[in-house]
């Protein structure tokens, strides 16, 4: 049984991550064309996922999952907020076999508006590696703005890679 929505786009509705989600997460960090995109190389079972989500109650992160008529198809997060300064990171992926169909920008559109509009941070913050354009548009279709560009900043698959850093501000998602 799904999880009950928190928040509902135009074409995805997010709500809080589960124990249940354990298996698909777990499925979606280990999936190879995923992988490649994510800050880790580690392998990841379902009862070490199910002790990250578990933990999720004493971070200071808000994690979803991504789901369309209540299936998953991905997760999205807001990580390391800063009271202090305002600002937090977006991290979201999508199932391979959800690719292409607007479901990464309608997430990220939501979790900018939970972040700015209910939470009141100031900058939502994510980075790109340069080997995943595709993120990079769901990026600047959302808004955000390429502040920098880290050269070789990340070793995927064998070699150094740029990471790209977008931030889109309160004031521009409300202008927008």
């Amino acid at each position: 049984m799904p999880g009950v929505t928190f928040l509902r786009g135009d074409l995805v509705e997010l709500r809080p991550i589960e124990c249940d989600d354990a298996a698909f997460l777990a499925g979606l960090v280990n999936d190879p064309r995923i992988r490649r995109y994510l800050g880790t190389a580690d392998p990841l079972n379902r009862t070490q996922k199910r002790e990250r989500i578990e933990s999720l109650d004493d971070a200071e992160e808000l994690q979803f999952v991504i789901a369309v008529d209540g299936e998953p198809v991905g997760s999205i997060g807001l990580y390391e907020p800063n009271e202090t300064w305002g600002t937090t990171e977006l991290g979201y992926m999508i199932d391979p076999d959800h690719w292409g169909e607007g479901y990464a920008t309608d997430a990220v559109s939501q979790a900018c508006r939970y972040a700015f509009a209910e939470r009141r941070f100031e900058k939502v913050s994510a980075s790109v590696y340069e080997t995943n354009p595709a993120s990079r548009r769901v990026l600047e279709k959302a808004g955000f703005t390429e502040e920098g560009r880290l050269r070789d900043e990340a070793f995927v698959e064998g070699d150094r890679v740029d990471l790209h850093r977008y931030g889109l501000l309160a004031e521009e998602w409300f202008e927008g």
